[in-house]
């Protein structure tokens, strides 16, 4: 049994068991007889190179691993390539990721190899890491989640705790192409070198960074993503910050916010939706505005998401705005004042200045 087993919740392995037994009775017959054939065609193929399964071999798989989420390695690598069989690929190429090399290198080496697919272990900072490497070429994203949050996962619905399902949708799914968010991180506003990164998910200026910066990685460990509850709970009181934003090519709009929020798709953990109208095929980036000052209007954050409301400004009493969302091909982020920064909920240091742009259609990723 490999680790992710243990995840599937016993109603889908009940289901999953009634419907095998049921499809089994019913082709039992046929099941052996293909069985069978495929046996012996696996067995001619090393004495006979002129087969038809030599001249159109199967696919070949990569895998990019994050070994810090998986206990059993060795493992793991055996029952990945017992499924590949199965499901008619190729024994994959296996990578792993480094702290010096978070999946980038590793995508692109396994592209150069011939590999169809590459197969993301891990969490979205491993996806969103592998990605970039994938970018542009023809070779798809398939994801087995293995992160706390798995946001790119559940908005693209791929099975969560099931990775037997994962690995099928990973080299039997369908091909999507899906946008891909880049990033310009200008740590000083005039940095003549910015940093630059790429994004599925969201990207973040402000109150979101500085939770993903705070939590505590034992508390991470032991509830998940309750996690990052409590660290946002701890920074409510924070104060509001000068920010200049500049949606395409409109007249730049100044406000004091906590943060500023940049989403290719807009679905949480939960199905809470920051933001409603993001679609991870749409060709735009989704932009929401948070700028609470009080317990009073953090409330209305909140039922702005709980109630997935579609609106361009939500207000308070008194006729403050603290909630607006935009939408927009490219946008620049400028505060008064360096802002804590995430990237797919990975914290990337303080900045001032944030320019974001999308690429529509930019990756190929397996989904049911």
């Amino acid at each position: 049994m490999h680790p992710g087993a243990n995840h599937v919740p016993p109603t889908a392995l009940d289901a999953a068991v009634v419907v095998t037994v049921a499809v089994l009775v019913v082709l039992v017959v046929l099941a052996t007889v293909l069985a069978t054939a495929w046996r012996r065609g696996r067995s001619q193929r090393p004495e006979d190179p002129a087969t038809e399964e030599i001249d159109v071999p199967n696919p070949l798989p990569a895998v990019v691993a994050n070994p810090t989420k998986i206990s059993d390695m060795d493992g793991e690598r055996a029952w990945l390539a017992r499924r590949c069989s199965e499901l008619a690929w190729q024994r994959p190429l296996w990578f792993e990721t480094r702290i010096d090399e978070p999946g980038r290198a590793a995508a692109r080496s396994a592209v150069e190899m011939g590999a169809r697919t590459v197969l993301a272990y891990g969490g979205d900072g491993t996806v969103r890491n592998i990605a970039a490497g994938l970018e542009g070429t023809g070779t798809s994203l398939a994801i087995l989640p293995m992160g706390t949050g798995n946001l790119l996962a559940r908005n693209l619905g791929i099975p969560l705790y099931d990775h037997e399902l994962a690995v099928k949708v990973a080299l039997t799914g369908h091909e999507q192409r899906i946008d891909v968010g880049h990033l310009e991180i200008d740590v000083s506003g005039e940095d003549d070198v910015p940093v630059h990164e790429t994004f599925l998910v969201m990207a973040g200026l402000g109150f979101d960074a500085e939770v993903m910066a705070t939590v505590e990685p034992a508390l991470k460990e032991k509830v998940g993503w309750w996690a990052y509850v409590v660290a946002g709970a701890r920074r409510l009181r924070g104060r509001t910050t000068a920010v200049t934003l500049q949606v395409d090519d409109a007249e730049p709009v100044r406000s004091r916010v906590r943060s500023v929020v940049v989403g290719n798709c807009g679905e949480l953990t939960g199905g809470l939706a920051l933001l409603p109208d993001a679609e991870v095929d749409d060709g735009w980036l989704d932009i929401v505005v948070v700028a609470p000052r009080s317990v009073v209007d953090w409330g209305a954050v909140v039922f702005t998401v709980l109630s997935r409301a579609k609106l361009s400004k939500v207000r308070v009493p008194g006729a403050r705005t603290v909630v607006r969302h935009y939408r927009c091909h490219s946008a620049e982020i400028r505060a008064e004042k360096p802002l804590a920064v995430q990237v797919d909920g990975d914290p990337a240091g303080d900045a001032r200045t944030l320019r974001v742009s999308v690429r529509p259609g930019g990756l190929a990723v397996r989904i049911p």
